[in-house]
């Protein structure tokens, strides 16, 4: 089941005067329009145990995205991934490294808050 992150989330117009010259090359005279960064929540300890994992050792080639397709069905999911691996991107993570997929995805994204 694909879900968007993005669906109820409240933009935000930002009017900082910091940004004005931003604001007149890149937007318009009123503002940035801008979302808001989401604020996740890790499982707990208690949370982790209901939650099935795959082991994954990191090899040449690896990408989160491409984990995300593999065992979620679409790329766009590699974020929870990442997160759930305290991993922000690919280059926190080595030849070797043992990663885990969180399964199934729609109680990861409950878990984080989403």
């Amino acid at each position: 089941m694909a879900v968007s992150r993005y669906k109820t989330v409240d933009f935000i117009n930002n009017v900082d005067e910091g940004y004005s010259k931003i604001f007149k090359k890149r937007v318009h005279k009123n503002g940035l329009v801008q979302m808001p960064t989401n604020e996740l929540t890790y499982p707990s300890f208690e949370e982790l145990k209901e939650l099935r994992t795959v082991d994954v050792f990191w090899g040449l080639g690896h990408r989160f995205y491409k984990l995300a397709n593999q065992y979620y069905g679409d790329p766009q999911y590699w974020w929870v991934i990442a997160y759930f691996n305290k991993a922000p991107t690919e280059h926190h993570v080595q030849v070797g490294d043992r990663i885990q997929i969180p399964l199934p995805l729609e109680e990861v994204l409950n878990l984080y808050g989403l």
